[in-house]
């Protein structure tokens, strides 16, 4: 069993993830088209206990969203790129206008603020090299407040997975 705290705007529950609730996110996690019908034909229970459960996962926050995962040399976004990035100054102003930049790139796929000897990093798709460059010298380094860049190119994927159960 997992127990889990759910935040919202206005509070903060925690329950506890039993093992069918598990057993449900595993399944929703490798097929998010699953129906409720094939989970409880899995499970060996019937699809009202099944809906239930999700809904509440769903309504508590456990469930974020459903996705499709594609693959990026097929949408012509082959080259795919982690860079480093380090700001000018650090205040809250100067990181929240950084933040709304970033969310606006559609290049920029993942962005984290990370510790250490650099503020973000950025998981960053084009479709080859010279499109990356467009967006490093066009997009990222004219950035206000751009400081140090780090580009580290990714040779081949290793594992690449968003189950956590």
């Amino acid at each position: 069993m997992a127990t889990t705290t759910s935040k919202d705007e206005s509070t903060s529950t925690q329950f506890t993830l039993d093992d069918k609730d598990l057993a449900i996110l595993h399944l929703l996690q490798k097929n998010a088209r699953i129906t409720v019908k094939e989970i409880s034909d899995t499970m060996h229970l019937s699809t009202t206990p099944v809906h239930e459960r999700i809904k509440r996962l769903e309504a508590s926050g456990v469930i974020k969203q459903y996705a499709t995962l594609l693959d990026h040399s097929k949408v012509k976004r082959g080259l795919m790129v982690i860079c480093y990035v380090s700001l000018k100054e650090h205040n809250k102003k100067a990181g929240v206008k950084f933040i709304a930049t970033i969310n606006a790139l559609t290049d920029v796929i993942e962005c984290y603020n990370i510790s250490g000897e650099f503020d973000f990093m950025l998981k960053v798709v084009c479709e080859d090299m010279n499109a990356y460059y467009d967006f490093h010298v066009n997009k990222l380094s004219q950035m206000e407040n751009m400081g140090k860049v780090q580009s580290v190119f990714i040779m081949g994927i290793i594992k690449q997975t968003h189950q956590l159960v």
